[in-house]
């Protein structure tokens, strides 16, 4: 199956050189919202968020009468990205230098470091640096106003949820509303597959967010020029051979000559065969005959089927402490591209996980949550000198019409499906749109990016506008991960419902504070963007043209109404549609057909005009038997008009 998002860079260094401070353009964009009391710093993988804390950490403890650091990581391992770091040789004022003694991710038991941490708040220290967990330990029965005049800052931030069960998410808002820390919330990924909020709003609201974008990050890059995001779909397990095919589905995909991290199946998955340490042994076996391990680093050396060169492989699966410890060892030391080949890994290497030469990673298995989608493909984007093209790949399960979790598969696919589309979202160019008539001057920077759309509303609150500026990503995730959205995204619903009629109603399900200009605003933003983030500028002569859903239009004659006419997620399922067997597809659509698309009276006015036009056409009414989903649906709206007319009707007898 053919990537189902590629996107391409300049490679032109900016994200990487770095100014008189020794900051690199992240870093100084984060470094100018210092003094805010609460930060919320949204920035991919490899951006610099952990040289970006110690900057506003050090400026904090000089400058802004802060005694105290804590900073808190999800995994140990993570705590090296926070040791002893030189910064005055670059240009900063001060180097990062934590006490040994305070770093608590280090083995051993998390309850038995909340001793040494509740000894920190009384001594003379700086900075301690911990785990999430310990921060959790350390928080029952403490004073929050212990923290006063303290920085805490949170790696990974998603892990915290607005969930009551969620006990971060309880530690931060007591902090807020009992102490007058000061706190920094730093991010890969601020979205949450499972709908559950990071933050109320009203805890939101009170962070200043600066947002440094994934496009922003890669087109800035040296070497990497490209990144491709694809699904494949197996039958059966996708270490055995496929039918109609002499290999795996993982042998199809799992490239010995690039450098990859597989991960294999959450063992509560469909996908996996509950037998984690087997399947590491299957990815042995494809890649060929296991040779020795070594006893100090814990490598494995596997004899390749296909080049006879020995590979060496890293099982972060084995849970065996001695043994995790060691490979995790080896790993924080690799210096060279030679040092390591295949990862192959199980819930670790997902997030702060630091492997540049890192050119595929391989995920098998649905993954419901965005963040950990987003996460995994940051392990191949960062920029090194031994690849110019990254890629995602996620292996999952096809439908299969004799499998009694046929409708969960079905849903997996879709949920991928509109996770790619997400991606491509994410990971494309920003543009910046403005009405055709609003007389101000560009500068040459956003001239380049920005279009003019004729009858484009404007928000008029900070709110609406602070929401189009940093927050538009997420709004779309939950757009995508809506259920009706997935019944309608391959074609089920006309687009100007899709777009005039579902999406607000999902925007007002997120935002119900906003007024009814502002909704409209930010609906016609989300649309726009969709639209031309699935679309190709092209130039001829001295005018530019895009080409969107078959139409090629001057892009100064660009109309929001010709905009609302197009479906901004189709792409993806068309790709999808040459891409897998018709029995799959039909699977799929039954599956929509069986779990009906709700009807509003705003669709079926707004569709009427197309019915009559199509009675005009065929001199037929629309058909609710036919095969064709868009006339079924018109033949939906007729009985649902004559039932609301009879409604209606006896209502005013």
């Amino acid at each position: 199956m053919p990537d189902l998002v590629h996107v391409t860079y300049e490679k032109t260094g900016k994200s990487k050189k770095i100014n008189e401070l020794g900051m690199r353009e992240m870093q100084e964009k984060a470094y100018q919202g210092r003094t805010a009391q609460y930060l919320l710093l949204k920035a991919p993988p490899a951006s610099g968020k952990s040289r970006a804390l110690m900057f506003i950490a050090l400026d904090k403890l000089k400058n802004q009468n802060i005694n105290k650091v804590i900073v808190a990581v999800p995994e140990k391992s993570i705590g090296a990205s926070f040791e002893t770091t030189e910064l005055k040789k670059y240009g900063f004022y001060a180097d990062w230098i934590p006490n040994p003694k305070y770093n608590l991710c280090t083995p051993g038991e998390e309850k038995s470091k909340v001793s040494v941490f509740l000894e920190f708040l009384k001594n003379d220290e700086k900075i301690l640096i911990c785990t999430h967990a310990t921060l959790r330990f350390a928080f029952e029965g403490l004073d929050e106003k212990k923290l006063n005049n303290t920085l805490i800052a949170i790696d990974e931030f998603h892990h915290v949820s607005a969930d009551g069960d969620n006990r971060l998410g309880i530690v931060l808002k007591n902090i807020m509303s009992n102490s007058d820390a000061h706190i920094i919330a730093m991010t890969g990924s601020y979205f949450r597959g499972d709908g559950i909020p990071v933050l109320m709003p009203e805890d939101e609201a009170k962070f200043t967010k600066i947002t440094y974008n994934y496009y922003q990050q890669l087109n800035g890059y040296e070497y990497l020029k490209s990144l491709g995001i694809g699904y494949h779909f197996y039958s059966g397990r996708y270490f055995k051979k496929q039918p109609d095919k002499k290999m795996s589905a993982l042998a199809e995909v799992l490239d010995e000559n690039k450098k990859t991290i597989v991960h294999i199946p959450s063992v509560n998955s469909a996908e996996s065969s509950k037998e984690k340490f087997e399947e590491v042994n299957h990815i042995i076996d494809v890649l060929g005959e296991l040779e020795y391990q070594d006893e100090n680093t814990g490598v494995l050396y596997v004899k390749s089927i296909k080049s006879g060169k020995l590979l060496k492989v890293a099982d972060l699966v084995n849970d065996n402490p001695k043994s995790r410890d060691k490979i995790t060892a080896y790993l924080r030391s690799i210096s060279s591209v030679d040092d390591i080949d295949i990862i192959i890994a199980l819930g670790m290497a997902k997030e702060g996980f630091d492997w540049p030469y890192c050119e595929h990673a391989l995920t098998i298995g649905y993954r419901g949550s965005l963040t950990e989608i987003i996460q995994i493909i940051g392990r191949a984007t960062r920029d090194s000198n031994n690849k110019t093209h990254a890629q995602f790949t996620n292996l999952i399960a096809a439908p299969d019409a004799e499998d009694d979790n046929v409708k969960v598969a079905v849903n997996n696919m879709l949920k991928a499906i509109t996770a790619s589309l997400l991606m491509e979202q994410v990971l494309a160019p920003n543009f910046n749109f403005k009405p055709k008539d609003l007389n101000e001057k560009d500068n040459e920077e956003e001239d380049k990016n920005t279009i003019r759309i004729n009858g484009l509303k404007l928000p008029t609150s900070q709110r609406a506008k602070d929401i189009i500026e940093s927050d538009i990503n997420d709004l779309k995730a939950h757009i995508l991960q809506d259920d009706q959205m997935l019944k309608a995204m391959p074609g089920n619903l006309e687009p100007e419902i899709i777009n005039t009629v579902l999406i607000p109603k999902i925007i007002r399900e997120v935002y119900p504070d906003l007024d009814d200009n502002d909704l409209e605003a930010l609906r016609q933003h989300i649309v726009t963007d969709s639209v031309m983030k699935n679309s190709t500028i092209e130039e001829q002569g001295n005018k530019k043209f895009i080409r969107m859903a078959g139409s090629f239009v001057n892009i100064d004659d660009i109309r929001i109404d010709l905009i609302d006419q197009i479906n901004p997620f189709q792409k993806a399922f068309e790709i999808l549609s040459k891409s897998v067997t018709t029995q799959v597809l039909k699977l799929i659509d039954e599956h929509i057909q069986s779990t009906k698309i709700e009807m509003t009276e705003e669709e079926a006015i707004m569709s009427w005009p197309k019915i009559k036009e199509w009675r005009c056409r065929t001199g037929l009414n629309p058909n609710l038997q036919s095969f064709d989903q868009k006339e079924k649906r018109m033949a939906e709206v007729v009985i649902f008009l004559k039932e609301l007319k009879r409604k209606r009707e006896l209502e005013n007898e």
